[in-house]
């Protein structure tokens, strides 16, 4: 049983497959004797960063409580993974600044593809201009430039995913 707590920060576009793959890989983390806590981005804007805007500035304030959260957790060794759409390069330097257990997992998928996963209507609605400030859309998406794993959603199945994310995990030493 591991007691190393560590953060995996997945980023990615609204649809990418943060959330899918993040609780796939949960039962494998346990199944390694992890102690493990999902934050998921809608969840967490439900509960902890209720009343928030989407704007750069409200988006910020959830993704440093997000962070504030995980580094908690990982301080006190539980696996944090996060699955926020985390958009601003800055933003996810600043946490990984706070917590030197970070591995950064771009979950990259194109645009086309997560519009066409799109079960909300969330692309659409940005779209039509009914909703303003959309990731991807008309808020810009910051990619990663030097992530530890990058899954191609696209190409790659939730399991060849977890895989990859766990052999790195392997190879990194945190598990």
């Amino acid at each position: 049983m591991t007691n190393k707590g560590f953060i995996l920060w997945f980023t990615g576009l609204s649809g990418a497959g943060k959330t899918t793959i993040s609780q796939a890989l949960e039962p494998q983390l346990r199944a390694k004797g992890c102690k493990v806590e999902i934050l998921d981005g809608d969840i967490v804007r439900t509960h902890l960063s209720k009343g928030l805007t989407f704007s750069k500035e409200d988006r910020d304030t959830n993704i440093r409580r997000i962070g504030f959260v995980a580094h908690l957790l990982s301080r006190n060794g539980v696996v944090a993974i996060t699955a926020a759409i985390s958009p601003y390069k800055a933003l996810r330097d600043e946490i990984r600044a706070m917590e030197p257990n970070f591995v950064e997992i771009y979950i990259k998928a194109s645009l086309e593809t997560c519009e066409s996963r799109d079960v909300k209507g969330l692309y659409a609605k940005a779209r039509a201009g009914e909703i303003k400030g959309f990731t991807g859309i008309d808020d810009p998406y910051e990619e990663p430039t030097n992530p530890e794993i990058i899954c191609y959603t696209a190409e790659e199945t939730v399991d060849e995913s977890v895989v990859k994310i766990i052999t790195k995990l392997e190879e990194l030493g945190y598990i």
